[in-house]
């Protein structure tokens, strides 16, 4: 499998997913962490973009999702993962880079 990209930073802060979203390659994995989930949330611009990408995982982590109150609340596609997750995400790809 190919990269994982962790994006902790909400998309209505910084352009850290822009940035991230900028490198991707086919077959890549994208997981929001901490405020980065806040990409995901139904309706907001940052959705549309992330709707947009192809050949691309896009994962949430489901503690930062519950803590911010968006359960229910995401856009169709994202998969939500636990920290268990998270760690067979890292084996499972080549490299890790974390967008900061």
């Amino acid at each position: 499998m190919g990269m994982l990209h962790t994006v902790n930073k909400s998309p209505y802060q910084c352009n850290t997913l822009e940035s991230c979203l900028n490198h991707v390659g086919e077959g890549d994995v994208v997981l929001l962490i901490e405020d980065g989930v806040y990409a995901a949330m139904k309706g907001g611009r940052a959705a549309d973009v992330l709707s947009a990408v192809q050949g691309v995982k896009v994962c949430v982590l489901s503690a930062d999702v519950k803590a911010r109150g968006l359960e229910g609340k995401l856009i169709d596609g994202v998969e939500v993962v636990d920290y268990a997750g998270f760690v067979d995400l890292v084996t499972e790809t080549d490299k890790t880079q974390a967008w900061l």
